[in-house]
Order: C-alpha cells, then sequence, then structure tokens
C-alpha cells in the first residue's frame, strides 16, 4: 500500500504531538513521515523488531507500535521519543492508522468491491466510478458460479476453490454464506453454456474426489463488465432452486438450460392451481401410479415414439399401448398427440412445482 491514506493524518498527528512521526511498511521502510526527507529510508532492525511481536518497542530514539490484520504485523507507526508520552502517541496512533488502513481496504479492495456488486449492496451510479478507480475493464466477460455445499468434512471448499483460482486480479471467490460460495470467473467472449458446465463440473468432482465434499453448482449467464454481475449472481441462485425443484439428481445446473422451468418458475401458484384444475380432472394426476408415471417419463425421453420406448422398457408394443390408453381413459389426454403431450408435461412440472414450494428471487 503507498502512503496515500497515511502521509495526510501523519501531518495532522505531528502539529498536534509537536514531535516527528510516521509509519514503516513491514519491510521497515518509511513510507509517510512528518520529515518528507526520510520517506523511503529503511531501517532493517526495526524489520526484525516489528516480526518478533506486535508489542511497543523503542529503537534509535523513536517508540515504535505495530499494527495490521495479519499475523506478523503490516505496519508500524513511531513517534520521536522514548518517554511514556511518545508510547501514548505510538497507541493513539496505531489505532488510529489501523482504523484508515481498514477504510482504505473496504474501499480499494477489489474482492470487497465485486462481493458488493454481486450482492447488490453498491448503487449502480457507484459502480462505474469505483470500477474506473480500481481498474476494472468495461470489456471483460465475466461470469458468477454459485457453489452450494450439500455436504462436507472438515476441510473448507472454501480455500480448495481460492486454490483453484488462484489468480486474484482476474477470478473472485468469496463466502456469502456458511453453504454458498460465489466464484466470480474471467472468462473469453467466444465461451459457451457447455464449457461453462465442464468448469463447473471440475470443481464439483474434485471437491468430491478429493475432499469428501458434495457440492452443486448453479450458473448464471455470462456479462461484459461489472454491472450486470449482480444479474448473473441472481440466475445463478434461480439455477440451483429450479434445479433442486425439477431437476433433483443434477448437479451442475446453468440458467441458460432451465428452458421451459424458468417460465413455470416465474408463475403466481394460484395461476398453477387454476391450471391444474383445468387440465386435469380432479384427483385423477393423484391416481396415476409409480410405474404409469415411469412410462411416461421414458415415453416423453423418447420423443413420444411408441416402438422405440417399448424396447427400452423391455415390453411389448402392445402393453405400453394399453398404458398410454389408459393414461388417456384417465386424464382424458393423449400422450401420442404432441399438444396433449406437452400439455401434460407442462402439469406434471406445475405439480412439482408447487408441491416444493421454492424461494422466490
Amino acid at each position: 500500500m503507498s502512503n496515500r491514506p497515511f502521509q495526510p493524518l501523519v501531518v495532522q498527528m505531528h502539529d498536534t504531538i509537536d514531535a516527528m512521526v510516521g509509519v514503516v511498511d513491514e519491510t521497515a521502510t518509511i513510507i509517510a513521515c512528518s520529515d518528507p526527507s526520510k520517506v523511503g529510508t529503511t531501517n532493517e532492525f526495526v524489520s526484525l523488531d516489528m516480526n518478533e511481536s506486535g508489542d511497543l518497542f523503542i529503537r534509535d530514539g523513536c517508540t515504535y507500535k505495530p499494527f495490521g490484520s495479519r499475523t506478523s504485523p503490516d505496519y508500524a507507526v513511531f513517534v520521536e521519543g522514548t518517554d511514556e508520552n511518545a508510547a501514548k502517541y505510538a497507541d493513539i496512533m496505531a489505532i488510529t492508522m489501523s482504523n484508515i488502513k481498514q477504510y482504505y481496504d473496504e474501499k480499494y479492495d477489489r474482492n470487497n468491491f465485486i462481493k458488493n456488486v454481486v450482492l447488490d449492496n453498491i448503487l449502480p451510479g457507484d459502480i462505474v466510478v469505483k470500477a474506473r478507480e480500481l481498474h476494472f475493464s468495461a470489456e471483460i466477460t465475466r461470469v458468477v458460479l454459485l457453489i452450494r455445499i450439500v455436504s462436507a468434512n472438515d476441510i473448507s471448499a472454501y480455500d480448495v476453490i481460492q486454490n483453484l483460482f488462484p489468480d486474484k486480479s482476474k477470478d473472485f471467490v468469496f463466502n456469502i454464506t456458511e453453504t454458498d460460495i460465489v466464484l466470480v470467473k474471467e472468462i473469453k467472449s467466444t465461451v459457451e453454456s457447455k464449457d461453462l458446465e465442464k468448469l463447473a463440473r471440475s470443481i464439483a468432482d474434485t471437491l468430491s474426489s478429493e475432499f469428501y465434499t458434495r457440492v452443486n453448482v448453479g450458473i448464471g449467464t455470462s456479462v461484459v463488465g461489472v454491472r450486470d454481475l449482480a444479474r448473473s449472481f441472481k440466475e445463478a441462485q434461480m439455477a440451483l432452486e429450479v434445479g433442486k425443484v425439477f431437476d433433483t439428481d443434477k448437479v451442475i445446473v446453468s440458467y441458460d438450460n432451465l428452458g421451459i422451468a424458468r417460465l413455470i418458475y416465474h408463475l403466481p401458484t394460484t395461476l398453477c392451481e387454476t391450471f391444474l384444475h383445468e387440465v386435469f380432472k380432479r384427483g385423477s394426476i393423484e391416481s396415476l401410479d409409480h410405474e404409469t408415471l415411469f412410462t411416461i417419463q421414458r415415453f416423453f425421453e423418447n420423443n413420444l415414439n411408441v416402438s422405440e420406448t417399448s424396447r427400452k422398457l423391455f415390453v411389448h408394443r402392445n402393453t405400453l399401448v394399453y398404458r398410454l390408453e389408459k393414461i388417456k381413459k384417465l386424464t382424458g389426454l393423449d400422450l401420442r398427440e404432441f399438444d396433449h403431450a406437452i400439455i401434460f408435461k407442462i402439469a406434471l412440472m406445475v405439480k412439482k412445482y408447487l408441491s416444493a414450494s421454492p424461494v422466490k428471487f
């Protein structure tokens, strides 16, 4: 960090304390001082004293007090003098400079900025200004992945993901809850949805095979610049929630591939209930047993092809036709007709949606 946050305050402190004061970094180089001629000079012995402890120490007629957020101090303030007053002034300065450093880090830290953008904690007008301050290119394409821990052991999934994406100038990783980790990934503009799914799959497989941690991954759409990252994050959230309703077996869910499920997810529950009552006779959908529902699913998967479905189910063609006639009798819908099949497919999804009561975003 430069002397930008420290120098103005050092000058003000000097006017009050009436003694030379300043700040050194972890290499014991003076980065801010009431005597500008000393800025840039280094005393390696001070660096050794800083690393030994975070307590006050005296060196070359000055009282030093380390401060910082890491295990070993990032910085130390110094006050000319070795008496009790110098020690008190050093303590006060250390507290003040530590608060200034924290504020500066929060204001200018790129990861913190991206987190605030993703969580919609920053005004749209401020995004452009801060992005310019932090040198974020408006032409870079990024995507948000939401990694939700399903089951874990003592290994920190957050640390693993950080190690998978170590370039902190391009990729950003942060926690939003105990189970949800966000990855903001810089990508090429030519990257497709299937490529992002491969990336998500590699993350899930690494956590599962090497660290015995199961996760689900939601993928938002790619966006250019920074402003729309909040939208990509909400899409990743929605992908997980919609997937939890309609594709319970899927580990990787992409917003781009939600299809009609995304439309149903946005419908009011009252409208969905009305639709079910209109399509089915009362109780008719509940009268379909597990075997019948399984047959319907396979029939849809084989594009309404009776011969192919019967082959996959290892049943005679006439047996499948009998089952389809039974469904027609119960519901009034002939699944061999495309329009009826669409209505039935949507109705099953709507019923599943109503049963799940998903969280809305």
